[in-house]
């Protein structure tokens, strides 16, 4: 190590050997030394990170100013320094060219909000590139603490479905609690706006086909969603509830346990057996006309007595639709509730009615 210090008109050399100090010719070799400079002699100034010749000549007795600028201007040329570094030579290295940085898919959950109206989601956007969206909805679940989990689950069985893994996939939490049967498609009718205008943006990619699909009440909830806005395509999992007069009038009259969703219609609107109005206009029955977009629908046999006695009539209904794009109907006998997700043959139809649509089929 050494270090330059001045007295007064003479710069001197500090830590080298006696002989070396003053002698043309001579040259000292440092990994690290260090430069200290100021009327004081001793304070440090930088800290040099690589090895330096100095050849300095004390012979006449060099002016201060002019010792330092030599020093500085070997130091400078040895390419030493550290930009920002005060009293010493500042060498500022070239910045190196910014590299691109890929936005990561988005995951997880989120808040959305379209015209207004919020919503929770829960987004899985596969690692490559993503041309297509689903929308997928959960069944009933009545205290919206649970919706989450269960947009989570809807989400993790429907992409188990799945064939093919580069659709862009939105659960949507959409809220049941203290609500009328159908409040929640306000909800849900903001997701798909929301995805159809604002996720190329938000999320970085590009969605030309919008698809929905839905189990039980989110069979319900897409379905009536598609006799509101066109999509490229859309899949109900035994849909319900199919004839909700039918399902309160049963609770009304003790032959059926009481469920959170009639007490609510009981409320605002009075029994079924009175005003029938409102429940009838709630049941899915009322809306399988003016279809916009084709929908498979999926059925197990085996399902409850509550909807079996009314598929019948539905399955009619969506038969006998003149305003309707195409409805395909898939029964599975046997099948339970959950038969899209249990039968081979339905996660077959399910994959062949949106590879058709995906390649313009």
């Amino acid at each position: 190590m050494f270090d330059a210090t001045h007295s007064g008109r003479h710069a001197v050399v500090r830590g080298l050997p006696r002989r070396h100090r003053g002698i043309p010719g001579r040259r000292c070799h440092t990994r690290a030394p260090m430069l200290r400079s100021g009327s004081r002699p001793g304070v440090p100034v930088q800290m040099v990170s690589c090895s330096v010749t100095v050849r300095l000549t004390m012979r006449n007795a060099l002016r201060q100013s002019m010792a330092m600028a030599v020093v500085a201007a070997l130091l400078t040329a040895a390419g030493c320094g550290e930009s920002g570094s005060a009293g010493g030579p500042q060498v500022t290295a070239p910045s190196p060219a910014p590299t691109a940085v890929q936005p990561l898919p988005a995951q997880g959950l989120r808040t959305i909000t379209y015209g207004g109206v919020s919503v929770q989601v829960v987004i899985d956007q596969p690692a490559g590139p993503v041309r297509d969206a689903m929308l997928l909805f959960h069944g009933t679940v009545w205290f919206d603490d649970r919706i989450v989990p269960a947009a989570q689950l809807a989400l993790d069985n429907f992409r188990r479905l799945l064939v093919r893994h580069d659709l862009l996939l939105v659960s949507v939490a959409y809220p049941q609690q203290d609500r009328a049967m159908g409040d929640g498609v306000r909800e849900a009718e903001a997701a798909l706006l929301w995805v159809k205008h604002e996720a190329s943006r938000a999320l970085g990619v590009t969605v030309d086909r919008i698809f929905l699909a839905g189990h039980s009440q989110g069979g319900y909830v897409v379905t009536r969603l598609n006799t509101m806005h066109p999509t490229a395509g859309v899949i109900a999992s035994a849909p319900g509830p199919l004839d909700f007069e039918f399902r309160c009038l049963l609770e009304e009259r003790g032959s059926a346990p009481a469920s959170p969703e009639c007490g609510v219609m009981v409320q605002r609107y009075g029994v079924p057996s009175v005003n029938p109005g409102p429940y009838r206009d709630r049941s899915l029955l009322s809306f399988t006309s003016g279809l916009l977009a084709d929908e498979l629908f999926v059925q197990g046999l085996a399902d409850a007595a509550i909807q079996m006695r009314s598929w019948p009539l539905f399955r009619q209904a969506l038969d006998a639709c003149t305003s309707c794009q195409r409805n395909f109907v898939l029964e599975i006998p046997g099948g339970p509730h959950e038969a899209l997700f249990m039968s081979a043959e339905a996660r077959e139809a399910f994959n062949r009615f949106l590879d058709q649509r995906r390649s313009g089929g």
